[in-house]
This record gives structure tokens, sequence and C-alpha cells, in this order.
């Protein structure tokens, strides 16, 4: 079995990191255990914990970096759709696009590290136009499918493809609805395809994009690690230019939660969650990264903390 390199927790409140650790019987350096799901049952079995979630991402080295969430008891709690009992469907063609679509981003993750890309991947090139001219003809199909689809893959595959519409402004509440999936890989696609929306609108206002940040912020208190991961990148590009409806809304009901990611041990994780809590502590840009660059996350973090105390209900971070 691999080692684990760093651990990192999240969804702690009133739940101390020493029961989850125990509960988990996981070590740094020690080998990964066997079981999955032994482990989360022995930490949902903490007395508070509704439930709990390890993965182990790979890797350093021939490590693991393995992350443990909770949903406590008495936490927020996200609230997903009941899984599509309909009867819509993709056709066979544009599926195996997707999973070319699948295919291509799979070998650009393998790539050597440091290596250039081509700026226009004739493949990906390829695949997208499909992507743009089914989303243009069979935009009601692909809104079907995410209400209304059985199959996880296709409405996967719709909450990506929808997202190639000229016209973003008009699939933001579909996304937003896909964006809480009974399927993490339907959230992961649909908050993907929100933040291509939201680098869109930034770069041209004039296209009237909307997204509420309220609309997915939940998301922040999932269980489910790339839940929070996809949705902390979405709400980067929503402050990258300090949206004060984003950063207000985070202040009121997440920064607890991103002060806990951005403490994570693995540096890897913890930048962008740390990025989001000097923007909404007020921290200018320039001293956000400085800080990140000479190891003092904790000056930044505490600014984060004694605004925290300043709004401190806890009902505000439910």
């Amino acid at each position: 079995m691999p080692g684990v390199h760093e651990i990192n927790l999240y969804g702690l409140r009133s739940v101390t990191p020493e029961a989850v650790r125990r509960a988990s019987r996981l070590q740094s350096g020690e080998p990964l255990p066997p079981s999955k799901i032994d482990m989360e049952e022995r930490i949902a079995a903490v007395p508070g914990v509704r439930s709990a979630r390890v993965e182990a991402v790979c890797c350093q080295g021939k490590d693991v970096t393995a992350f443990i969430g909770i949903e406590e008891r008495t936490g927020p709690h996200v609230v997903f759709h009941d899984l599509p009992a309909g009867q819509a469907a993709l056709p066979p063609e544009l599926m195996a696009a997707y999973q070319q679509f699948l295919a291509v981003l799979r070998q650009r993750a393998g790539g050597p590290k440091g290596e250039s890309r081509p700026p226009r991947d004739p493949a990906m090139v390829e695949i997208e136009e499909k992507f743009t001219t089914f989303a243009t003809e069979h935009l009601a199909d692909l809104r079907a499918a995410l209400r209304d689809d059985p199959e996880d893959a296709e409405r996967a595959a719709a909450a990506i493809v929808i997202g190639y519409l000229p016209d973003k402004a008009a699939v933001i509440d579909d996304l937003v609805y896909a964006a809480h999936d009974p399927d993490e890989s339907v959230r992961s696609n649909a908050i993907r395809s929100l933040e291509a929306a939201a680098i869109v609108e930034a770069a041209d206002p004039g296209q009237g994009i909307r997204i509420a940040p309220g609309a997915v912020i939940d998301l922040l208190h999932s269980v489910v690690l790339s839940d929070r991961l996809e949705t902390v990148d979405l709400f980067v590009t929503l402050t990258d230019l300090r949206n004060e409806e984003a950063l207000a809304m985070l202040r009121v009901r997440a920064l607890r939660t991103l002060i806990e990611m951005a403490r994570w041990e693995s540096l890897r994780y913890a930048l962008r969650p740390f990025l989001l809590v000097g923007r909404v502590a007020g921290v200018p840009e320039p001293e956000i990264q400085q800080r990140w660059s000479n190891g003092e996350r904790e000056q930044v973090i505490r600014k984060a903390v004694d605004l925290l105390r300043t709004i401190a209900p806890k009902a505000a971070q439910k």
C-alpha cells in the first residue's frame, strides 16, 4: 500500500481533530489502510459526526495526500436533487465525443511536468466545435438530460456540453441546477462550466452573464472534496476583480470553512482557499501573494479570524 504523505481535515466545528484522526487510524509516513469504507464508518461513529468521507489523492512520490472530511450533525448540510427517473437520453455520437474529450484531458494531465502545450490542440478544437454545434442545435435535449436522464455519465456530459452554448447567460440556471446533482462528477462538470462562463463575463461584461454567488456557496460545506475544490476555483474567478457581492457572501456564509482549508498541510490545495481568505479579509492582492511566498499564511489568516469574530453568530456560518 502507498504511504500517507500529508493529512488534511475539513468540516470540523465542534468535533476535534484528535477524535477524527484517532478514528481514521491514519498517520503521516504510515501505509494507507486498505479499506476506505472501514475508515469512513469508524469516523462516522465519532459522536457529533453525521457522515464522513476519506479520499487519497495521488501523488507525492510513491505516497498519497489524504483528505478526511466530515459533516457534523449540527453543522451545514448540503441538499442534492434526487436521482432522475425520466426517459431523457443523449445520442451515442455525443457521448463518444465526450469520451474523447475526457481522454484528451487525461492525456494532458499525464504529460511531463512543465511541458509546454500547443495553444490550439487540434483534437480538442474538433471536439469543442462538436459541442458548440450540439449545444446550439439541441439545447432542449441538454436541458432535459440534466433534469430527467437517469444515467450519471450522460448528465455529466450534458453539464459540459451545455457550457459551450455561445449565449452563456442562457444556461446559467441550468448549470446551477446541475451543480446540485446527486452525482459528484455531474456537479464538478457543472461548476467548471460555470467558472468558464465567469471567465467570459470577466473578459466581456457586456454579455450579461450573472452567476449568483448564493446559488452555489453551500457546496463549500460539502463532505465531498471535489465539490469544495471546484467551488473554491469558481469563487476565485468570481472575486478576481474583487466582486463585492461574492466577497460579502463568503464573509457571512463560508469564511470559517475557507480558513480551515487555507490551513491545510498540503500547500497545493491550501493556496486557492488562502487567496479567498485574504480577499474576504480585505488584504491587498500583492500582500496576499507576498505572504504566501514567504510562508506567512497565519498573518493573513489571523486577519480573517478577527473578522470572523465580528460576525460571530454561528448561524451566519451555516
